[in-house]
């Protein structure tokens, strides 16, 4: 619905100008020129409006992360670490909004499905997508790894933007660098068992 996602365009604008403590009802309502009763009609308050907006942001993040994964080989670990720390720091840059909320945590550390770390909701969703592409079997071990991946590099993003609003080059390097090391003993067709 139009009017829905006016109000959520209006809820990143504002997250951008003034934050989420500065957020409200009203402004979102008076921004997207709705009643106030309009915005209640489809959210109780403003953790519910941001709530949705992370889980488009999320939904927008998977989407682009996909079709950038189109481009890159099945068994290509260095193209898909690289697509998803390269969209993750585009949308940070370019998308209103994502910056001052990215998938919610600034919120709360559930938003996006209540009962689950929003980093564990953006770890199953990823590796979903690359067990898709990249044909590999799935299991509890993968889906560790894609859960510790998340929380190490969202640490090194976090860190990458803390001080530099295009995010600081070589520790988004790292961040990519982290990753790709840890996660690459799944591309060896052995299994590349771990020395530990």
């Amino acid at each position: 619905m139009l009017r829905v996602q006016r109000m959520l365009d209006c809820c990143a604008e504002l997250l951008d100008e003034v934050g989420y403590a500065n957020l409200s009802t009203t402004r979102i309502a008076e921004r997207a020129g709705v009643a106030i009763g309009s915005v209640y009609q489809f959210f109780p308050d403003k953790k519910a409006i941001t709530q949705a907006l992370g889980l488009r942001f999320l939904d927008q993040f998977a989407a682009r992360f996909t079709d950038r994964l189109s481009g890159v080989a099945h068994d290509d670990w260095i193209g898909a670490i690289d697509a998803v720390v390269d969209e993750y720091v585009d949308m940070h840059r370019t998308v209103t909004g994502f910056r001052s909320l990215h998938f919610g945590d600034i919120v709360d550390p559930q938003l996006l499905d209540r009962g689950v770390d929003n980093n564990r909701v953006i770890s199953v969703r990823l590796r979903q997508i690359i067990v898709s592409h990249n044909g590999l079997p799935d299991s509890e071990e993968l889906d560790r790894a894609f859960h510790v991946s998340v929380e190490a590099a969202d640490a090194v993003l976090k860190l990458a933007f803390r001080h530099d609003p295009e995010g600081h080059p070589e520790l988004i390097a790292e961040a990519k660098r982290l990753v790709l090391s840890y996660l690459s003993r799944f591309s060896d067709p052995g299994g590349g068992d771990d020395p530990w």
